[in-house]
């Protein structure tokens, strides 16, 4: 992800992405916090694996806009993020049924923070504007 937003501040980002960058990590933190809240359960592993697989697919919203904007460097490094997606969904709920982990815990705070930087720092009038 520090990649993949160094080079968002050297091609500028549109409207649409500045909007939905952080709508994708609200998607990712959502699933964080629920296995921070609730006890695991059948039912609940099932309400998991539904906000994960949401955020899989939500993500990848983007690429209609982003093949017209992005290098073919950031592009492949979508494609690997899109791997990466649902092995951190499923390492967290690995940590989860174990009962947690400290790094479980703090997660949402980290995902959170970075939602927030996004929301900031994309919000600046004067940050560059993809065209």
């Amino acid at each position: 992800m520090g990649i993949d937003e160094r080079i968002h501040h050297q091609r500028g980002m549109g409207k649409w992405e500045r909007f939905g960058h952080p709508l994708d990590t609200l998607t990712v933190l959502i699933p964080f916090i629920f296995v921070n809240t609730a006890s695991y359960s059948q039912d609940n592993l099932f309400i998991y694996i539904s906000l994960c697989a949401f955020s899989c697919l939500f993500v990848t919203k983007d690429e209609f806009v982003h093949k017209d904007l992005c290098s073919k460097l950031e592009q492949w490094l979508h494609s690997l993020l899109f791997i990466l997606h649902p092995l951190v969904f499923l390492s967290a709920g690995i940590m989860w049924k174990r009962d947690g982990s400290t790094f479980l815990k703090i997660l949402p705070y980290i995902v959170g923070s970075f939602m927030f930087y996004q929301i900031i720092i994309w919000s600046i009038p004067w940050k560059k504007q993809a065209k």
